[in-house]
């Protein structure tokens, strides 16, 4: 079964996760996206990359489920050491466009690889939820530095503490996204941007995206590392195993 729908067409690479309801990763799906950013990496008539979700959702993170299934015997660290660590990395360092096409939720692991992307185009419904402390874990995925780089450390704290969502217009008049649009036309103006970009000089675009990088994220790789560390601790701390407790009996947790 595949979890990642891909199309090309006109030098524009459409990569659509769907794994309903939610489109929570489970490691298919994070492997999946692993390989077409390779492909798409390696592909020269791949010019832009557009990243979205089916149904409803762009992403609720990561499949607590599966991950509890695992037993209490699974590395934190390890996890993310082999799965959002090196999709976070590849995003950010293939010279070519990215763009994420975002609508319903999006949240936790799934906001850090949205932010990870170049360009952000959000739907009214989008809502974005940094999700990590409410099952008693911390920023992972790169959101611990490409969140306060976005809105500001104040911003992201309160939000990382709260785990309240930010609306598309709080999201637009903070920077966190380019452009708002409605949901019936997200994936029109995806296009038009897609297409406006995939005909300009992309390999310009990718020397622009290595500075980017150099300048705003040049510890990008060495936080990834150091949340992995501090999820590791988080993983198995008791807030973790009653928040974990709480979302699978549908309770608030009791910290």
């Amino acid at each position: 079964m595949t979890f990642l729908k891909t199309d090309l067409l006109d030098g524009i690479v459409t990569l659509t996760i769907d794994r309903p309801p939610a489109n929570a990763f489970n490691l298919a799906l994070i492997g999946e996206l692993q390989n077409a950013f390779r492909q798409a990496a390696r592909d020269a008539q791949t010019r832009v990359i557009v990243l979205t979700g089916a149904g409803r959702v762009f992403g609720a993170g990561q499949d607590i489920t599966e991950m509890k299934a695992n037993g209490e015997s699974l590395s934190y660290r390890q996890h993310l050491l082999e799965t959002y660590n090196p999709l976070i990395l590849q995003i950010r360092r293939i010279e070519k466009p990215v763009i994420a096409a975002i609508h319903g939720a999006c949240a936790g692991a799934s906001l850090g690889i949205a932010l990870a992307c170049d360009l952000r185009l959000a739907a009214d419904s989008a809502r974005f939820v940094v999700g990590f402390t409410g099952i008693g874990l911390a920023p992972d995925s790169g959101v611990s530095l490409l969140l306060p780089a976005l809105i500001g450390l104040g911003r992201a704290a309160e939000f990382a503490f709260s785990n309240q969502p930010i609306s598309a217009e709080k999201a637009l008049e903070w920077g966190m996204v380019n452009r708002v649009v409605s949901l019936d036309n997200l994936m029109a103006e995806t296009q038009h941007t897609a297409a406006q970009l995939a005909a300009g000089p992309v390999g310009a675009f990718g020397l622009s995206k290595r500075l980017f990088n150099r300048a705003v994220l040049p510890n990008l790789e060495e936080m990834l590392d150091y949340e992995a560390h501090i999820q590791e601790i988080a993983g198995k701390g008791a807030e973790h195993k009653e928040g974990v407790a709480a979302f699978l009996e549908k309770r608030l947790p009791k910290f």
